[in-house]
Order: C-alpha cells, then structure tokens, then sequence
C-alpha cells in the first residue's frame, strides 16, 4: 500500500490487486484495516474499486470530511481515469459507451444492455486506445458514471473483457488473480479547504505488462 496523500482530513493511497477496500465475508484484512493500522487512526470508505482491481481510494478521516466526499462522489463531480489492458481492440479506437445495467446479486456480476427497460441503471463512458503490444490493448477509460463493475461489463459487452477478467469474459485468469484494470487518476474537491485535488497512482510495478504499455500522460 502506497499512501499518495494524506492531511488531517483525509487519505488517499494506491490499493494493490487482490484485497477488498472494506471487510467482506471472507474474513481477510481489508485494504482499510490496513490504511488504519498504519497511521494510526480509524478511517471512513466514501468509494470502492474492486478487489481485483488495483489503484487510487480515497479515505476520509473525520466524519464531516466522509460526508463531503461521499455527496462529490453521488454527484459524479469527481473524475476518474482508468487504465485497462484487454487482447481485443474497440472498434473504433476512441469511443464513448452508453449501457444500462442488470445486476445479478447472487453471481455479483453485472450484464451491459444497450437498450433500456424498467429497473435497468444507465451508465456511460469515453475510452481511447493508447498503447499496444503484439497481442494486447491499453485504454485509457474516462467513467462518467459508478455502476457495479460498469468498466468490466460495458468492455465485455463490446467483445474487449479485461485481461484477467474470467467472470466477464476473459479466456485465462492471472495467476495473482488480479484483473488489468488500473485506478489511475482521480480529481476532486478537497473537503475542508475546496482545493482541487488531482492525484495519480504509479502502475503496479512487478507487473511486466503495465510496463511494457506505457501509457501517454
């Protein structure tokens, strides 16, 4: 766990692949107990990024600051980028995606339609193609809005499921179980002082395919 920030009022780190942000049913130490534990104090979850998934959370440490960051991220006045590597390339090569979403409770996955019906959670997205390899794509994913698992299912609906990524589509899991979806930038408002705050989150550095896509800054 990289800290990227912290003040009196909140802390932001980049989570590795492979732990949960908060306690879940498996009993395993969380990403927040360990943010915890390390400096000292409880903390307070305003967001999430998926266990598989690695990057940028943010943690509030007072309830009044975990207020004011929980009503930026419902209003979607926060912005974040994504990175994710898949074996396919969109067609075209820079897009927006619009889908609205059935969430199966007792898979914990979400299936992407492109047409709307009663009960269904629009989302949407940009994405643009910034990087590839012999057998592998980088996008850059710009998400507007914060279904569950909304970057995973949108990808997967256009026939691009993220490397790794087996309950979307994905041929072979990694053998860390982790999934190529980056948490790379996220801006806000500071919560006490109104700063803009836009802090970025280094790629996971054993990993030699983030390293050979570099991604354009």
């Amino acid at each position: 766990m990289q800290i990227l920030f912290q003040d009196d009022a909140l802390l932001v780190v980049n989570k590795p692949a492979g732990i949960a942000v908060q306690p879940d049913k498996t009993g395993e130490p969380s990403l927040l107990d360990q943010a915890s534990a390390e400096i000292g104090q409880p903390l307070f979850v305003v967001h999430r990024i998926d266990r598989p998934v690695s990057g940028a959370v943010v943690f509030a440490k007072t309830k009044e600051a975990a207020h004011v960051l929980s009503v930026q991220f419902q209003e979607k006045s926060v912005q974040k980028t994504y990175l994710a590597v898949s074996g396919q390339c969109p067609d075209p090569p820079l897009g927006d995606l619009v889908h609205y979403f059935e969430k199966n409770e007792t898979q914990n996955k979400s299936k992407a339609f492109t047409t709307n019906k009663d009960g269904r959670a629009k989302g949407s997205l940009s994405y643009s193609v910034e990087g590839r390899s012999d057998r592998y794509f980088l996008l850059r994913i710009q998400l507007h809005t914060g279904k569950h698992h909304q970057i995973r299912a949108q990808l997967a609906a256009i026939g691009c499921p993220i490397k790794g990524d087996v309950k979307y589509g994905a041929k072979r899991g990694n053998p860390d179980r982790s999934i190529h979806l980056h948490a790379w930038k996220i801006s806000f408002e500071h919560p006490v002082t109104q700063a803009k705050m836009a802090l970025e989150a280094d790629l996971p550095r054993h990993d030699t395919l983030w390293n050979a896509l570099v991604p354009v800054k």
